[in-house]
């Protein structure tokens, strides 16, 4: 039998599914955070590689491409990913894992079945994922909204009815857009939204700035009804902080 939720005396910032939850999880940490999840025998989590932070005896992980996740081309182009890791749990018990964030993240649970069942997200947001969940990339062929950014290129797409954990930076912040509401966010700090809202692409000046870079360079606006949620420090505005 796997031992309870893991404690901790340092009170950090947790998150626990209700008490009726089909699967059970519970978020720990403060600024780089881990998800513990309750796994019933044959159950599995699909996570990227590397977040496995620790797992009961019962666990076994191996290494899954295609089905498990649909990275396909562009993953595969744009130097990302193209495995994951699934991680069943073998024994006759109850067991958990602990997914980690790989760097200073919040987690947060997106129960896909409550937004459509589909969700788009920024690149690398997905973290793990419980029951029927696929990952796709997406490309917005539309000329007006391609970036000069990988990062704004590349999109990474949720569907099924399963439950998702995705990574936020900083401040994690859930705007509603009700219908026709008009929304501008710097494009780096939109974590996930969903597929009802209108995403527009906008450069504020010359696009040769968006080409070398620089804070707030290109803008999105978004348009209701739908559901964003921002984060306030994206991971790549953090490293430059830190390399300065």
């Amino acid at each position: 039998m796997a031992a309870p939720f893991f404690s901790t005396p340092f009170q950090p910032y947790v998150y626990q599914s209700q008490q009726d939850a089909v699967t059970p999880f519970q978020i720990l940490g403060g600024e780089a955070q881990i998800v513990q999840i309750m796994l019933k025998p044959q159950e599995k989590v699909i996570a990227k590689p590397g977040s496995m932070c620790f797992m009961s005896g019962s666990i076994e992980m191996e290494n899954t491409y295609v089905p498990e996740n649909e990275a396909g081309m562009w993953q595969w182009l744009f130097g990302k990913s193209v495995t994951s890791i699934a991680l069943r749990n073998n024994g006759p018990n109850d067991g958990f894992v602990g997914i980690a964030a790989p760097s200073l993240a919040r987690v947060l649970p997106i129960d896909l079945a409550m937004f459509g069942g589909v969700i788009l997200c920024q690149p690398d947001a997905f973290l793990c994922s419980i029951n029927d969940v696929k990952v796709n990339n997406t490309v917005d062929q539309r000329p007006r909204n391609i970036v000069t950014s990988v990062e704004g290129f590349l999109r990474q797409k949720l569907s099924g009815q399963g439950l998702a954990f995705i990574l936020a930076g900083g401040s994690v912040v859930q705007k509603i857009l009700e219908v026709g509401e008009v929304l501008a966010v710097d494009i780096s700090c939109i974590v996930a939204l969903t597929t009802s809202i209108d995403v527009q692409i906008k450069y504020n000046g010359p696009i040769r700035r968006a080409v070398f870079g620089g804070d707030n360079v290109v803008t999105a606006v978004l348009t209701g009804p739908g559901i964003v949620f921002i984060q306030s420090l994206p991971f790549h505005r953090f490293s430059q902080r830190i390399a300065r």
